[in-house]
């Protein structure tokens, strides 16, 4: 462990999964803490109601890249339903944790996913 990061937290922060964004995606989600100004842009294809692929886009800390990167992992092969039901304690433990410091990096995470599906839902909405 490096500064109270898991084996698996730091592979995700030096070998980040699903970098990018997605072009016209079925859901964007955008979201910033306020306090530490991280940024987290994730983007969503869905095909037939499941998530094909994802991608995000991070600006900031350690505990943000990793929380990003693995959200992607653990929602790509998942319905639109299931991926609903995802909150930060499931990227948490994805991670095998992150430090007390750094669990706004798992929230975050958890807030542009809600964000993401809420704008598939209303696209589908027309």
């Amino acid at each position: 462990m490096s500064d109270g990061y898991t084996e698996l937290a730091m592979d995700h922060f030096e070998h980040p999964r699903n970098k990018g964004v997605i072009e016209k995606p079925d859901g964007v989600g955008v979201d910033m803490n306020p306090v530490c100004g991280d940024l987290l842009t994730l983007t969503l294809r869905v095909q037939d109601g499941r998530i094909v692929d994802a991608k995000q886009e991070v600006k900031g800390c350690n505990g943000a890249e990793a929380a990003s990167s693995v959200l992607t992992e653990l929602v790509i092969g998942h319905t639109v339903e299931q991926a609903q039901t995802f909150t930060h304690q499931n990227i948490l433990d994805a991670l095998g944790g992150l430090p007390s410091s750094k669990l706004h990096s798992a929230a975050l995470a958890a807030a542009a996913l809600r964000k993401a599906l809420a704008y598939y839902r209303q696209k589908q909405a027309g």
